[in-house]
């Protein structure tokens, strides 16, 4: 299994959010969708600037520990190391087999994490991106 921390902004030099979690797409599109409210959700944070892999959920979960510690002059140095355009790094990460409209559509429909990560191996293996509806 693997784990991540990772780093969401408002925009370029915004709001930073740090956090770790066991399915990178999934929490993603949970803070695009706003779906547990909160700081991302009042803060519009959604854009992934960055993010590491992690073999274990408690060395995620350090780092993410240690990176709230930082002053935001060395997160920025950090994310623009990794990302000097700030890019939505999330946009990548789904590639052409599952739309960001797709994702959204089986979070909101309240499917649990194992359903939606099932539902994209499914769709990766048929090789189509579903068109939202």
């Amino acid at each position: 299994m693997a784990f991540f921390t990772y780093l969401l902004a408002s925009a370029p030099y915004g709001t930073l959010y740090c956090g770790h979690t066991d399915s990178l797409l999934t929490r993603v599109c949970q803070h695009r969708e706003k779906v547990f409210g909160g700081f991302t959700a009042k803060y519009g944070v959604c854009r992934l600037v960055w993010f590491e892999h992690h073999d274990s959920r408690e060395a995620a979960y350090r780092q993410e520990q240690q990176i709230k510690k930082w002053n935001r002059t060395w997160k920025i140095r950090m994310i623009e190391a990794a990302n000097p355009d700030w890019s939505d790094l999330y946009d990548e990460l789904i590639g052409p087999q599952l739309s960001r409209d797709a994702w959204a559509g089986l979070l909101t429909a309240g499917l649990a994490r194992e359903q939606v990560e099932d539902e994209a191996r499914r769709l990766a293996q048929l090789g189509s991106s579903p068109s939202s509806g």
